[in-house]
């Protein structure tokens, strides 16, 4: 899908680039001082003039990401793209991005300046006048020039001088499983050399991810893809780390490390692989609020046999490349057939030739040897007769089933390849598409393969689409050879036929496809639907299919987990572009809205057809997704962009302000308040604040004890660790930053994330950042630190005071109050940080733990030490007398902490606090070591004292 959006915005101010910007301007300018010597020894001047002229003209690309969620293989992904033109003039830039075929956008946005563009999601009309027709018109072929199994997406803008451009678009799909693993792909082609360049994947996978790999990056138009032949070594700066149910994988390449891969900007193909643990019997059934998705993938089974008919085309525009590795990849499938398949191969051009004569043969060495002969002596004549190949092969293999005792559980299929159009014979689509369909007859299946940009894609798709079989398309430059062998692997193995997946009736609706005639080795049957009764205890599933032996039927009631619904944890940053966060639901209107273009394209009746548009059309705007018969309009909303990026894909909610409220146009959910509830929970001392200060109060002793927690960028600390008893755990992530001139430290440290988790009685996570918060308690809302609200649900409450304090309320008896460090002009060692201040503790119990937690329900004493070393405890009103004492001493669980006094500012430095500080890390203060107190992932809820456990 090609889309033209035409703006032209006029603006003045000044945008700073950072020292990665320019590091990528340095290289692209040694790049086009390379062009410059070459044009003067070898005199190209046309290509090289243009190149130069079109980079010295070029906004600056400073910044690309993309940031995907991956939830139970439905993938959200959002991509970033700022351009910055620090032009004397006004200048065009185009924002260009790949993004698979089957995925659908969901979302896009512009922000110039001070103006923000939103897409609008709209019906298609069918009349179009001739503006519309020229702005939204899709091309015949629209992946032409374009890597295999792509779509371009394109938006062009006038930026104003020494102003920039933001483009952040969305798109959603759901990944299919092929060859034994999941493959989720991002096209990483910025054509430039970009100074802030970032890839973030999160995947969660309930059932438990096996087989993550990141192979290198993929390439096959463009040179300089950076691949060593037998590299399997992920892409250089690539990052994995994954536990059982969640993965995380980052490629943040430098401008250097980006030159090394391509000096053009055309990376290449970023791509995640992976499958997921799996059960016997019906497979993978996830529920969610009245919503349901079943996977089912079984393994371990034998194969079935196959009768398959190779329908091969030599007409004169396979000559050279095309059919020599066509020739090659046959050679490796023949030899992959199995001694109990049987099979026959067909050539055609304008004439039609048949290996063996009215029978298919049993695989045998003299029968591979023999085809293998017959393929190499193939040679490339004549037109392209597409019809009558295909009789031919259809009544080959219809003979062969009805006069031969086959097996009947044996799958039937038909293998066609072509590079071209009909030219010979029967050249209408729609009559060869009733001619093949009424010679298969429904009794076996036609898989199509494309190879080049002069073959008839919608002809073989809907051809397959019809006959229960699935096509590919390859570009005629890439390796067809290994294309070819791969997706015979892909239907190469059966091992279920007539595979039917059943519900009661009565407990559910709007199911999607559920028989399936083959399941092939390594893919996935997926079906969706509705609960028509939402509170039923389960869900009665059973499958039915044959395999090699015998036919199998499998029965199970799924239970629905009502307590743990949308039970979406770890993963921070789920940004979907409409808050909605039933992936499951999504999941299943992608499925439903899939079938309904196929079944558009299947049929032959106008006003079926009609129908079938209509009922797309209207599920794909209630899900905003841009579909063939809807478009994206972009409308100016007119407001100025203070939130941060992630935050204009937040969930659209009033109380978060009228902002994001008129840019995506929802009312906002119950519990949202517009105003700022008065602040009513005192703030203690007891805190952990700035680098990071530690400060515990003990009321009843009239004294505070305070100490410093020498930590690594990067650390999770546990702060408090009640999860066995109140069900409640605060970890705190830390963020480095460089010391001070003439400082002690060799850096600073501050808490950049505070995550709060609770898990009774429901489970529910609190992750928050300086610039948002993400709340997920059952319904997962995104709010902004900048704007003040008032979320409440049953058991916890969350107020909002703009860009000052959050605070948090679990079952009105425990309260944390998070406060907000920001900074306009930041020193470089200042960062954006948060303290952490524990408000009311009631709620925690006596065995709580963490570096605050352990002494909540506990009491020290102080003492004084005299000079026999005997031990005298210190009335409380001595402290004053024991303050230039040296040797004063805490006893704590019987232990002795040497303290000294001292000063410390609290609450954004507007008070002082007196305290007794301990040393060295809190040596003998704490229970154990600072090293017992890190949490492994900010979801660690740690079930006792230094040991982690996922939430």
């Amino acid at each position: 899908m090609i889309l033209w959006l035409w703006l032209c915005c006029g603006f003045s101010t000044s945008v700073g680039q950072p020292d990665s910007e320019l590091m990528a301007r340095y290289l692209e300018e040694k790049l086009m001082a390379d062009y410059s010597i070459m044009e003067q020894v070898a005199r190209r001047v046309p290509r090289q003039a243009k190149f130069l002229q079109r980079l010295e003209t070029r906004p600056r690309m400073s910044e690309f990401s993309v940031k995907s969620t991956i939830i139970s293989r439905y993938a959200f992904t959002t991509v970033s793209c700022t351009m910055v033109n620090s032009g004397s003039e006004a200048r065009e830039a185009v924002f260009e991005m790949q993004i698979p075929a089957p995925a659908f956008i969901s979302n896009f946005t512009m922000i110039i300046g001070n103006k923000t563009y939103y897409g609008e999601v709209t019906g298609k009309e069918k009349k179009h006048s001739s503006d519309d027709k020229a702005r939204h018109r899709k091309p015949l072929n629209s992946t032409e020039g374009r890597e295999n199994g792509y779509e371009t997406f394109k938006a062009s803008v006038f930026i104003p001088r020494k102003m920039q451009a933001k483009f952040l678009l969305h798109y959603e799909e759901l990944l299919q499983r092929r060859l034994g693993k999941y493959e989720y792909t991002v096209s990483i082609r910025p054509q430039q050399l970009v100074g802030r360049l970032r890839v973030e994947v999160n995947i969660l996978e309930k059932s438990g991810i096996v087989s993550l790999e990141v192979p290198p990056l993929r390439n096959s138009k463009h040179k300089g893809n950076g691949k060593v032949e037998g590299d399997v070594s992920p892409p250089p700066s690539t990052v994995i780390g994954h536990t059982k149910t969640l993965a995380k994988v980052t490629f943040n390449p430098s401008v250097v490390e980006q030159t090394r891969i391509a000096r053009n900007g055309i990376l290449g193909d970023f791509i995640i692989r992976y499958d997921v643990n799996r059960e016997l019997s019906v497979g993978d059934v996830q529920i969610l609020n009245g919503y349901f998705v079943h996977y089912f993938a079984p393994t371990d089974l034998p194969p079935l046999p196959k009768n398959v008919v190779f329908v091969l085309d030599s007409s004169a525009s396979m000559v050279g490349t095309k059919l020599k590795q066509t020739k090659e990849a046959l050679f490796t499938i023949l030899q992959d057939l199995r001694p109990e398949d049987h099979f026959n191969i067909i050539g055609f051009s304008n004439r039609i030739k048949v290996w063996q004569q009215d029978r298919l043969v049993p695989v045998t060495p003299n029968n591979i040897r023999d085809a293998k002969k017959y393929i190499h002596n193939m040679s490339p004549t004549g037109g392209t007769n597409i019809n009558g190949a295909l009789q031919t092969g259809a009544k080959l293999l219809n003979d062969y089933i009805a006069q031969n005792d086959i097996d009947a559980r044996s799958v039937s299929l038909i293998i066609f390849l072509t590079d071209g159009r009909p030219t010979v014979g029967e050249t209408q689509s729609l009559k060869i598409l009733s001619n093949t369909k009424d010679a298969i007859r429904d009794k076996f299946c036609l898989f199509t393969i494309g190879i080049g940009n002069d073959v008839d894609h919608k002809l073989l798709e809907r051809m397959a689409l019809e006959n229960c079989g699935m096509t590919r398309h390859f570009q005629e430059d890439e390796d067809a050879a290994s294309h070819l062998k791969g997706f015979y692997d892909e239907i190469g193995t059966p091992l279920l036929s007539d595979i039917r997946v059943d519900y009661p009736e009565d407990n559910v609706e709007q199911v999607t496809q559920n028989f399936f005639p083959n399941y092939f080795n390594g893919s996935e049957i997926i079906i969706a639907g509705k609960l028509i009764n939402r509170t039923s205890d389960s869900l009665h599933v059973e499958v039915t299919a044959s395999n090699s032996k015998k036919y199998i039927l499998l029965k199970k009631d799924v239970a629905i987990d009502l307590p743990s619904r949308n039970d979406i944890r770890g993963i921070p940053g789920l940004e979907d572009g409409k808050g909605d966060t039933n992936y499951i639901e999504r999941a299943w209107s992608y499925l439903t809205i899939k079938e309904l273009l196929n079944s558009r394209l299947k049929s032959d009746d106008s006003q079926e057809k009609d129908y079938l548009m209509e009922k797309a059309k209207s599920m794909a705007l209630t899900y905003n997704f841009v579909t063939p018969f809807t478009v994206l309009k972009m409308r100016e909303a007119g407001l100025h962009p203070e939130l941060a990026p992630e935050e204009f894909i937040s969930p659209s909610t009033d109380g978060i302000g009228e902002k994001l409220q008129s840019l995506q146009g929802h009312k906002a959910p119950p519990g949202i308040q517009r105003r700022q509830d008065k602040q009513r929970i005192k703030i203690s001392k007891t805190s952990a604040d700035g680098d990071p200060h530690f400060v515990i109060d003990f009321p009843s002793s009239k004294f505070s004890v305070c100490f410093n927690i020498d930590g690594e960028p990067g650390d999770i600390l546990r702060l408090v660790s009640d999860h066995k008893e109140s069900g409640v755990t605060v970890n705190g992530q830390l963020i480095g930053a460089p010391a001070p001139p003439n400082g002690h430290k060799k850096h600073r440290t501050y808490f950049s994330t505070i995550t709060i988790l609770n898990n009774k009685p429901e489970r529910s996570y609190l992750e928050i950042t300086p610039k948002r918060i993400i709340l997920d308690d059952g319904e997962r809302l995104l709010l902004s630190c900048g704007r003040s609200a008032v979320v409440r649900s049953n058991s916890l409450e969350v107020s909002i005071s703009a860009n000052s304090n959050v605070t948090v309320t679990i079952r009105d008896t425990i309260s944390f109050v998070i406060l907000i460090h920001r900074y306009k002009k930041p020193a470089p060692y200042q960062r954006n940080h948060l303290g952490f201040y524990i408000s009311n503790s009631k709620g925690l119990s006596s065995d709580s733990h963490g570096l605050l937690g352990q002494f909540l329900n506990h009491e020290v004493k102080l003492l004084q030490e005299s000079l026999n070393t005997s031990h005298q405890q210190v009335g409380r009103n001595q402290t004053e007398a024991l303050k230039p004492n040296p040797t004063n001493t805490l006893k704590v669980k019987g232990r002795l902490v040497p303290v000294v006094w001292k000063q410390r500012r609290i609450y954004n430095g507007q008070q002082e606090v007196e305290c007794w500080f301990a040393k060295n890390n809190a040596d003998k203060l704490i229970d154990g070591s600072y090293k017992d107190y890190l949490a492994s992932h900010p979801f660690d809820t740690g079930t006792s004292f230094g040991t982690s456990n996922s939430f």
